[in-house]
């Protein structure tokens, strides 16, 4: 019998002035981004760590240290890239992915396909096995007053080597 394991992946940031905004692997036009040490990309982060914690190999924060000069600024569809190359060393493939971005604002609706692509790009799978999608907060909490933004990710991952749909 196959095995198949699932993570779920949380980030957040905070608005900053003076970046791009970028998220699930696209620039989106805008007066801020967000603050990070790379390029801030919640989508992307937390589909990291669903895909690291489905397959048991950490965090986001224990493949690229934050305070490492090599990750400043990096993409952070560069890193889920690596990321999904890890998973894929341990012995998983990625199978499906689940990304919701917490906020008021951007409205992700008209970039949705463009994010799929890219994440799926990045994680190496079909578009079809990446969704994005997007809330909001009611106007509560950090996300509700327009300070930041957050993400939640889940990933499935199975043993490399089975097919989608074996159930033996």
């Amino acid at each position: 019998m196959s095995e198949s394991r699932i993570g779920l992946g949380i980030d957040a940031h905070a608005f900053a002035d003076s970046v791009p905004l970028v998220l699930g692997g696209v620039e989106i036009e805008g007066p801020r981004g967000l603050a990070g040490h790379s390029d801030g990309d919640v989508i992307a982060h937390a589909l990291i760590d669903a895909l690291l914690g489905a397959a048991g190999l950490g965090d986001i924060g224990s493949l690229f240290p934050p305070g490492e000069p090599e990750w400043e600024g990096a993409s952070s569809r560069d890193l889920l890239r690596r990321a999904a190359a890890q998973v894929r060393n341990a012995g998983w493939e990625p199978v499906n992915a689940d990304c919701v971005l917490i906020g008021e604002e951007p409205r992700i609706a008209p970039l949705r396909e463009q994010m799929r692509e890219r994440l799926a790009e990045a994680v190496g799978v079909d578009a079809e096995r990446i969704n994005v999608r997007a809330t909001t907060t009611d106007r509560l909490g950090f996300t509700g007053r327009g300070e930041g933004l957050a993400a939640e990710a889940v990933a499935l991952v199975r043993q490399a080597g089975e097919a989608v749909g074996d159930s033996d």
